[in-house]
C-alpha cells in the first residue's frame, strides 16, 4: 500500500505513518493512494531515476562545454565544447520536462 500526505510525500507500508519524515503532520493528514495510482507510481520509479539521472549529467555536460568554451584552445575544441554545451542543455531541460509531465500524470513518490 502507498500512503500519500498533504504535503506530497509519499509512504509505502501496509499504514501511514505516525508522521511524515517530511514535514511532520500527523498519521491522520495521510490518504491511501489508489491501488491503480499506486502501481502507476511503482512502475515509473525506475524511470524517474533514470530521468534526474539524466538531468544531472546534461547540467553536468553543459558546464563541461562551458569550461570549455572559456579555455578556447583552438577552433576545433571550440566547436567540440559548444556542442557539448548545447547538447547538455537540451537534454537537462528535456529530462526535467518529462519529470515535469510525470508529476503531472500522478507517476511521481
Amino acid at each position: 500500500m502507498k500512503w500519500r500526505c498533504v504535503c506530497g510525500y509519499v509512504h509505502d507500508g501496509e499504514e501511514a505513518p505516525e508522521r511524515c519524515p517530511k514535514c511532520g503532520a500527523p498519521k491522520s493528514k495521510f490518504t491511501r493512494i489508489e491501488d491503480q495510482s499506486a502501481e502507476l507510481i511503482d512502475r515509473s520509479r525506475l524511470s524517474n531515476q533514470l530521468l534526474m539521472g539524466l538531468a544531472t549529467l546534461g547540467e553536468s555536460l553543459a558546464e563541461l562545454g562551458e569550461a570549455g568554451i572559456e579555455d578556447d584552445l583552438d577552433p576545433g575544441c571550440l566547436q567540440t565544447f559548444k556542442l557539448a554545451k548545447k547538447a547538455g542543455i537540451e537534454c537537462m531541460q528535456a529530462a526535467k520536462a518529462e519529470i515535469q509531465a510525470h508529476i503531472g500524470k500522478g507517476k511521481w513518490g
